[in-house]
């Protein structure tokens, strides 16, 4: 007979499966990958779509999700982590850990093997302890396998991977332990509070030693236990009513059903190798913001009061690292989770917003800078935004943007613009030039302090207070306006000069994101088939990267391909934040990539697959198709829409939504006159 443990051992054997062979895109993803040093600060715990409960390993040592793939040491089990984020995680709460004998702290959990898939993960320990969870929506089983003699299990309450612990409520109520914890978001800044209901299946004897610590030993005879977790932002009653009586393998059936659905918004038809990379990936976008509301519409919102929607509501936030790329891809993957999520995005407008976070968050967080410019990106989406509603919080969020430090002054600019552009949605034309005047003063704060790039400290990451970033590399930033950009730096042949010289020089840094918009700014002049080559390049080639994560320029750089199935992926002390970076190879693997987020246009790249299809609302689908695909043939030939040919380089989202066919024929060598007199190029005073 196959237990537990075997069975979902060998269900996550297909992943070693060719992409013909298998029947779903879940068992061609590899959780594993970004999970060995500081690659990624990914985890393989056990998780659903969007799902705030993450079950996984906390090791000894660890990483910023708790996890690092060749550690041996296994401290327990925890039960949320924000996956890929920087100041080493956030979340970590409710370590569980099975323990042999009479002390937990003597019996140690050395690892011997490990598999996983989404929505599952295993291990087996040298003791003979054998772990494995499932997930789906809130709630998570585990299944524990012993040998015989004493046995039971450790919960520390007061757990977190690195944020500070605040408090903790808990009741035992014979084999159930209910509660509440509060704890630090990731950096430390704001606080937040998740609910809980644990239920172990076999008579179990509690001890509490009053420092937010427990044990519940098991009966010697017992030779397996399993345990029901449930999580609620609401209270302790949602918690309960979400603990559910679904069997293992029903469990685990719901969540690989709600991956492949999720997964399978993109098919891609290709090499095999490339596929699962493409997968593993686009499992990553998918993993928050988290789902906050319960079935009957109630959640907590930000000022920490209970409210009710008709819309499924989210909070966990890393909206200035992943506003770029990963929520615009999933506006066009998950339209309809997207109208939920920016329904909470205008949420923190009308019920309180920080740039990091407030203290009544309804589960772990990062941060919200940009959240304005995704609301006007979902709009002209489509998306329904009530700008009216939330316009004096919109206004006095504006009024309170920093501009004392040059990245700063920046990024400001781009808020005030994508205000500036709402008060016109609202008919506020004098306030919405007041505003555009304010988002224009960007080019002042250019002049004065990225024109010059002489000075000595122009490659000095953090100079004058930057953000883990270069004065080379923020000089970019101004996705709203490259119409005055190329202006500043006089006109367009000294912007592609200067391009140039960024590029061939190796100062570009994909380590984090200030500047990754950077390698599509030629399709802004007459040269675009330059972008096409460094999108190609920095999704699948060799690269050389001096800059880290770490507010560091090494002296030995980087060399290798950025993107790989493995591990130890990514560049050292790359963080995937939250989806950022997996959702900017996503895009390009599809040949299309947002042009500047506020507008919906998307410039156009050859594909890294000869096929690709988007399923769309309706079933209607769109499909872009690559002629004369190779690998080394990273040059658009010729675009066509729905039999008719493009005379340029660049989709709107209306065209993608409407579905269709796009093709694109690729060549080995730049076809330099496509597109030229069509161009796509961000201009505020449009």
């Amino acid at each position: 007979m196959i237990n537990k443990f075997s069975l979902i051992a060998l269900i996550s054997l297909s992943t070693t499966l060719s992409v013909g062979s298998v029947k779903s895109q879940s068992h061609l993803v590899n959780v594993f990958l970004g999970s060995s040093g500081d690659h990624g600060q990914m985890s393989p715990a056990a998780t659903s779509p969007f799902s705030m409960m993450s079950i996984g390993p906390q090791t000894y040592p660890k990483l910023h999700a708790g996890y690092e793939h060749k550690a041996k040491l296994f401290l327990g089990f925890t039960h949320n982590r924000f996956e890929g984020v920087g100041c080493q995680g956030s979340g970590g709460n409710l370590l569980i850990k099975p323990y042999l004998g009479t002390d937990p702290q003597k019996s140690k959990l050395i690892k011997t093997s490990e598999s996983a898939a989404p929505g599952n993960y295993q291990v087996a320990f040298s003791n003979k302890i054998k772990a494995t969870f499932a997930v789906m929506d809130k709630q998570g089983l585990e299944h524990y396998e012993f040998p015989a003699g004493a046995k039971g299990f450790y919960l520390d309450l007061s757990h977190t991977l690195y944020n500070r612990f605040v408090s903790e409520e808990h009741q035992i109520e014979g084999q159930m332990i209910t509660g509440s914890v509060s704890a630090k978001t990731t950096c430390n800044e704001g606080t937040y509070k998740i609910y809980y209901a644990v239920m172990i299946n076999k008579p179990v004897k509690w001890t509490d030693s009053g420092n937010h610590k427990l044990t519940a030993v098991l009966e010697a005879k017992e030779t397996d236990a399993d345990i029901r977790v449930a999580f609620s932002s609401v209270d302790v009653l949602h918690a309960k009513a979400n603990l559910g009586k679904e069997g293992f393998a029903v469990l685990q059936s719901a969540s690989t059903k709600a991956w492949d659905d999720v997964l399978g918004r993109i098919k891609v038809n290709g090499d095999v190798e490339k596929s699962k990379l493409f997968y593993s990936l686009l499992y990553r976008t998918m993993q928050s913001p988290y789902v906050i509301s319960e079935q009957d519409g109630s959640f907590r919102s930000t000022d920490g009061n209970l409210r009710k929607s008709k819309e499924t509501m989210y909070n966990g936030w890393a909206i200035w690292d992943n506003y770029r790329t990963q929520l615009p891809l999933l506006a066009i993957t998950l339209p309809d989770k997207y109208q939920g999520m920016t329904a909470s995005m205008a949420n923190l407008y009308a019920y309180g917003k920080k740039d990091f976070a407030t203290q009544n968050e309804p589960t772990n967080t990062v941060r919200t800078e940009h959240a304005i410019v995704v609301l006007l990106d979902a709009y002209r989406k489509g998306f329904k935004v009530d700008f009216a509603a939330i316009s004096d919080s919109l206004m006095a969020d504006i009024d309170r943007l920093d501009y004392t430090h040059p990245d700063k002054a920046l990024e400001s600019s781009y808020d005030a613009w994508a205000y500036s552009q709402i008060l016109k949605i609202l008919k506020k034309d004098e306030l919405s030039a007041k505003y555009l005047k304010k988002a224009a003063e960007y080019k002042a704060y250019w002049k004065k302090d990225f024109e010059d790039q002489t000075k000595k400290d122009v490659d000095k990451v953090a100079a004058r207070g930057l953000y883990q970033g270069t004065i080379l590399q923020y000089r970019w930033f101004a996705p709203f306006d490259l119409k005055g950009l190329q202006e500043l730096m006089g006109g367009e042949k000294a912007y592609i000069k200067q391009l140039d010289y960024f590029f061939e020089n190796d100062q570009y840094n994909h380590a984090n994101e200030p500047d990754t918009q950077a390698p599509f700014m030629y399709n802004a002049t007459v040269e675009p088939w330059k972008s096409q080559f460094m999108v190609h390049k920095l999704a699948g080639d060799t690269v050389v990267q001096y800059y880290f994560n770490d507010n560091s320029r090494g002296i030995d750089p980087f060399i290798d391909r950025i993107y790989k199935n493995q591990p130890d992926a990514y560049i050292r002390t790359m963080d995937d934040d939250a989806g950022a970076m997996s959702g900017w190879y996503v895009f390009a693997a599809c040949g299309f990539s947002p042009a500047c987020v506020g507008w919906p246009a998307y410039y156009l790249n050859v594909p890294l697959f000869p096929e690709v299809s988007l399923a769309l609302p309706g079933g209607k689908s769109f499909k872009v198709v690559t002629d004369h695909f190779n690998n080394k043939h990273p040059y658009i030939a010729k675009v066509s829409l729905n039999g008719k040919v493009l005379d340029r380089l660049w989709i709107t989202h209306e065209e993608i939504i409407k579905g269709g066919e796009l093709i694109i024929t690729a060549s080995d060598k730049p076809v330099t006159t496509l597109g030229i007199e069509n161009l796509w190029i961000s201009d505020m005073n449009k």
